[in-house]
């Protein structure tokens, strides 16, 4: 096993308008100031509109043609922050998977910048994005996703749930940039309506118990999107973000460990990740960009079959791994 002390000096593999008053959970707040103040310095220049004519489109494969609806499969994706979209790599990637896959009826996103008790759907029509970072250039502050909403969506989730699993309407919450990131490189016409809803809290169980509710929904053509980081130890990566190369062991380490776990089928091992995953706590100092997960394997049809891997690699050392299930 890869050292795991304190990742300040980690072993290393080679080469809208809503904006939140204050950090909170799940938010890039105070402590990612030094992320924002490094990332900023790539492509200074570009400007939100050179950002979306970037993006649109970014690959030459068509997308899919609208068909009746069929099932769809569910997504756990790593977002970044918004200068994912100024990385020469990663958009492209989002934007052929989001080709290849059968154009959806809807968007359902669970993010890891959204939890709340008792869980929570957003808003079913247009309203402003929640610009949930600080500290960046004020070009991304700019950037907008004007997606339609989905009410008859939220109606649907509404009935899945359980008479234990209450919910509740916050029809001002718009999606946050765990949604409206990927979603601007993978759908970047935003003509596709999204709903986005709260994870209740942060127990693996519970969240894969969502995450099966919400299963039957893929047959209707909607796709379910996990989104959040495969290792997200963002106070342990700042030599990475001024360039060094390749990734902290602490994340080779919980990365390979939860690829092998997935490809098992293993959910016991991954709900205890806390406790059995190497590379913790740095890999995940507070465990929300990891949740998400666990509601992408509920809705799968097998849960315990292994998952079809799409994205990999490191993104200023954190793992971007991503995957779909079926």
């Amino acid at each position: 096993m890869n050292d795991q002390h304190p990742p300040h000096a980690p072993a290393a593999q080679g080469a809208g308008t809503h904006r939140p008053a204050a950090h909170g959970a799940g938010t890039h707040g105070p402590d990612d100031a030094f992320a924002a103040s490094t990332l900023a310095r790539e492509g200074d220049a570009r400007t939100a509109e050179d950002i979306r004519v970037a993006l649109s489109p970014l690959v030459d494969e068509p997308a899919a043609a609208a068909v009746p609806p069929r099932r769809l499969p569910a997504l756990y994706l790593g977002h970044g922050a918004p200068p994912l979209l100024d990385d020469p790599e990663w958009p492209s990637q989002l934007a052929v998977w989001s080709r290849r896959l059968p154009r959806p009826t809807s968007i359902l996103v669970v993010s890891a910048h959204w939890a709340t008790t008792p869980m929570a759907i957003g808003a079913t029509a247009r309203v402003p994005l929640v610009y949930d970072f600080y500290g960046f250039p004020e070009r991304y502050y700019e950037l907008t996703y004007d997606s339609p909403g989905a009410p008859e969506l939220a109606a649907t989730v509404r009935a899945l749930m359980p008479a234990n699993e209450p919910v509740v309407d916050m029809p001002r919450r718009g999606l946050d940039h765990g949604a409206w990131v990927p979603l601007l490189a993978m759908y970047p016409e935003a003509d596709v309506p999204v709903l986005q809803i709260s994870m209740p809290d942060l127990d693996p169980r519970h969240l894969f118990e969502v995450g099966r509710r919400l299963a039957p929904l893929r047959d209707e053509g909607v796709l379910i999107v996990g989104s959040g980081f495969m290792t997200h130890g963002l106070p342990f990566v700042r030599e990475y973000m001024l360039g060094r190369p390749g990734a902290p062991a602490w994340s080779i380490d919980f990365d390979l460990w939860a690829t092998e776990a997935l490809a098992r089928g293993d959910l016991d091992t991954l709900f205890a990740f806390r406790e059995k995953a190497p590379g913790m706590p740095y890999a995940h100092p507070t465990v929300e960009h990891f949740a998400p997960l666990f509601v992408t394997l509920g809705a799968a049809a097998t849960a315990d079959e292994a998952p079809d891997f799409t994205i990999d690699g490191y993104w200023m050392g954190l793992a971007k791994r991503s995957f779909e299930v079926r």
